[in-house]
This record gives structure tokens, C-alpha cells and sequence, in this order.
């Protein structure tokens, strides 16, 4: 096992943390985990709890990142968060390498100069009941500019990862090339995505890439054990979605919630074990249920 153990949690740059903590409530469920600040960031926080992961909506106390951010993109996906069971392990390695970071409190911050324009939370490993019809983030997608396997390689050296584990990916559909640098397959499918975009090959991740002036952090995914609850929800709620198949009507495997609906987050969602299909183990995938009537 690396430095990484799982996907833990996001952090989004928002205007207002009650209307980002009553979308996120109404929408997934997500319930107040309790409140604080950061100096780091020079932002207040609320924390929720969203399925067996958290949620941070950060609102810029005065100048730095966070309104840095949010002048210039709004409302969005500010940070990456990521859990290590061996936090002081972590740090002493990347003082080892040289690798700039920064802690506040029981979290370390990667700026995106230290990683592929990446920005990262690590925060201590933590179990935690499930809140909510979600069941856990796992996966954030670094898009990129720059040659991913030269990006594998610096997540393997930053966190010692183990590259026998990773997972080729390409999609003609959103015209990237890439890998899954998972930490623990089979048992978990949390990981970076790194996916490469082309000049040639149009697609709303390149546009994403040129609009960052290169390689950025782009999305997230989550799983869910009830998909079909979790769509009724989200189209009952008012939500903007964006079907993996054919027609939303007809989905029963995923989707995408636009951001505009959420706070500037671009979520996927997938039902559970589906996301095995392209993260290298395709045996493991199971047929949806049955509908409920």
C-alpha cells in the first residue's frame, strides 16, 4: 500500500455555504458535520457529511484562495480531498523529495505547482457512517496537457504508489487517453484520473484544459447503492442530468449532474460496482436490480 489510502472528501469554493449546505442537502441527502476555518485558505467552512465521505463548501473570509478562485472561475471545485492512514509518514516523504506542501492542522495542502495542477487535501484516514442514499467519493479527475504518463509517474514518486496497480483508460466519446492510478484494487476503487486531452479531439475536457491554460482539476465521481432512488431524487430536486446512455428516462447505470446545479461541481455518478466496467476489472460488475415498483 502507497501513501494514499482513499478518495475522503472535496472542497468547493462557494458564495454562500447555507445555499451550497441546502442544495447538497436537499439533492444527496448530506447532513452538517459541524463548522470551522481555515487560515490557509482564508475561508470559513462547513463540513458535511455525504454518504461514508465529506463535503467541504469553503466562503472566502477575506482576500486568498478562495476568492482568488472564485473571482476567477465562481463557484467550484477547489481541492481534491484524499486520506492517508499515515499523515506524519506522508509529510516526512515529501520533505524527503523536496515536494512543497502545507499543514494546517491535521490536513496537508499540494498546491497544484507541486502536482499536475492538482490541488490536494490529505487529510487523516477516517471511518465513518454512511449519511445519506451515497454511498463514497472515488475518484477525481486531473485533465491534462502534459503527458499523463509522465504524471504517473510523479503520483508514484509523491506517494509512492504502485503502478503494476494502475489502469490504462481512453475515451473516444470525451477524447482522452489515460490512466486510473488506483490504491487498492480490487477491494477499493478510489484514485486519481489522469486523462490526457488532445488539440485534435474537441471535447469539453479539452475546452476545460485551454480555459486552465493546461493541466487542472476537472471532476469528481461518486457510488451509490440505489441509483434509481438517487435519480428520482436528484430530477425531483431539480437537477440537471446528463445520462450515460441513450435517454435519462431509460438510465439505470449513471450520470452526470451538470454544474450549474451544483455550486459549479461537475459530479458523476455511477451505481454501485458499475465503474469496475473501465477500471480494469470488468468480472466484478453487477447487473443492475430489478426496478422497484
Amino acid at each position: 500500500m502507497g501513501l494514499l489510502e482513499r478518495v475522503d472528501r472535496m472542497q468547493l469554493a462557494v458564495n454562500d455555504r447555507t445555499a451550497a449546505e441546502d442544495t447538497f442537502a436537499r439533492l444527496f441527502g448530506a447532513e452538517r458535520a459541524r463548522l470551522d476555518e481555515s487560515a490557509y485558505l482564508n475561508a470559513w467552512r462547513t463540513v458535511l457529511s455525504i454518504g461514508e465521505s465529506e463535503l467541504e463548501l469553503c466562503e472566502a473570509r477575506g482576500p486568498g484562495i478562495v476568492r482568488d478562485f472564485v473571482e476567477r472561475w465562481g463557484e467550484g471545485l477547489l481541492c481534491a480531498g484524499y486520506a492517508a492512514a499515515r499523515v506524519d509518514a506522508l509529510a516526512a516523504h515529501l520533505d524527503a523529495i523536496g515536494a512543497p506542501y502545507l499543514r494546517e492542522g491535521d490536513q496537508l495542502y499540494l498546491p497544484g505547482t507541486t502536482t499536475a495542477g492538482f490541488p490536494m487535501v490529505i487529510s487523516p484516514l477516517a471511518e465513518r457512517a454512511r449519511v445519506g442514499p451515497v454511498s463514497f467519493f472515488y475518484e477525481a479527475t486531473n485533465t491534462l496537457d502534459s503527458d499523463w504518463r509522465a504524471v504517473a509517474d510523479l503520483y508514484t514518486k509523491l506517494f509512492q504508489l504502485d503502478p503494476t496497480k494502475f489502469s490504462p483508460i481512453s475515451s473516444a466519446r470525451f477524447g482522452y487517453e489515460g490512466t486510473l492510478t488506483l490504491f487498492d484494487p480490487p477491494a477499493r476503487l478510489d484514485r486519481i484520473e489522469l486523462s490526457q486531452t488532445f488539440g485534435d479531439r474537441p471535447s469539453a475536457m479539452r475546452r476545460f484544459v485551454e480555459k486552465r491554460g493546461g493541466d487542472s482539476l476537472y471532476m469528481c465521481y461518486l457510488e451509490t447503492d440505489d441509483y434509481d432512488a438517487l435519480q428520482r431524487r436528484l430530477l425531483e430536486g431539480g437537477a440537471t442530468l446528463i445520462p450515460r446512455g441513450a435517454s435519462i428516462e431509460t438510465e439505470r447505470d449513471g450520470c452526470w449532474v451538470h454544474p450549474k446545479s451544483l455550486h459549479g461541481l461537475l459530479l458523476g455518478i455511477s451505481r454501485e460496482s458499475l465503474a469496475w466496467e473501465w477500471s480494469g476489472r470488468p468480472e466484478r460488475v453487477q447487473p443492475p436490480p430489478a426496478r422497484s415498483r
